[in-house]
């Protein structure tokens, strides 16, 4: 199968990647800067005739769209939110148009901030319950909707506290803070599970591979736990001797955006489906401080 990833120098395109040409998959990679990553092609997704030309020359049978700003808080800079709505929405708006005219189907990678973070039930898939705390996940909810309006074959893969190899992210923070500080604070009230890109490519993979379109959440399993939680089981495998405090959000202070309580996702559809749940986030923990040593 010819796929066409953008985005494909961050961590998750980095991932599926590396996953797809190992199934024998022909693999485009798309992204803003070639040298810099796997990517074949460059490609600003803001620009909807470069968007189109390139799918037109590529002709993909399944677009992989990982593109978009993902800094939270610099998403709420208002020097940033033009761009970061030109980027999220009408760069994925344009992807989605491209998708269909080349009759690709598309998989567009989302997040758990398209909800208002409230309450303690995990979200749904095809919940409809949408009001974001924040710039970056209306705007990541306005790319759902662009690819839902545009677009018969589809996914939308829901995901949230993202950590690989190829980028920042929490787990490296907090071994990098770890080594330099004897003790350090945690938020304990917000709660999700963690998902290890290189597990997740490979359920993308099987996914891509199928017709089964429609909504969806992917996360490790291994239960709905805190950042705090996570924390320690980053030190405890990395065997950093630092103590972990845990506090709220409001002990820990305001950050530029706001931040959901509540980023439960519930995943049951994947196995509706058929397709398999991805490893226990402490076993996707121990892979990762594995993949980071090499």
């Amino acid at each position: 199968m010819k796929i066409l990833i953008t985005g494909v120098n961050g961590q998750l395109g980095y991932d599926l990647r590396r996953v797809l040409q190992a199934r024998g998959h022909q693999v485009i990679g798309a992204d803003l800067n070639v040298p810099e990553g796997g990517a074949d092609h460059p490609l600003d997704i803001t620009d909807e005739d470069a968007v189109m030309k390139l799918l037109q020359l590529t002709g993909p049978e399944g677009v992989i769209h990982c593109a978009a700003w993902t800094d939270v808080d610099g998403a709420e800079d208002p020097a940033n939110r033009d761009m970061v709505r030109a980027i999220n929405a009408h760069g994925t708006a344009n992807v989605a148009r491209a998708a269909k005219a080349a009759d690709a189907a598309m998989m567009y990678i989302s997040t758990d901030y398209v909800f208002d973070g409230r309450g303690t039930d995990p979200w749904q898939p095809d919940d409809r319950n949408f009001s974001p705390l924040n710039w970056y996940g209306e705007t990541k909810l306005l790319g759902e909707q662009a690819v839902a309006e545009t677009l018969d074959r589809f996914f939308i893969v829901r995901i949230s506290w993202v950590f690989g190899k190829n980028g920042r992210n929490f787990v490296r923070a907090i071994m990098d803070a770890g080594r330099n500080h004897d003790k350090l604070r945690v938020v304990d009230d917000q709660i999700g599970t963690p998902t290890y890109t290189a597990h997740l490519a490979g359920l993308l993979g099987d996914m891509i591979e199928t017709d089964r379109y429609g909504y969806y959440h992917a996360t490790n399993e291994g239960g709905y736990i805190s950042w705090y939680d996570f924390a320690r089981e980053i030190v405890r495998q990395a065997g950093i001797h630092t103590a972990v405090e845990p506090v709220s959000t409001e002990e820990y202070g305001l950050r530029a955006a706001a931040r959901p309580e509540n980023s439960r996702l519930d995943k049951s559809k994947l196995r509706e489906a058929g397709f398999s749940p991805l490893p226990d986030w402490r076993e996707a923990l121990a892979d990762y401080l594995r993949e980071a040593e090499e």
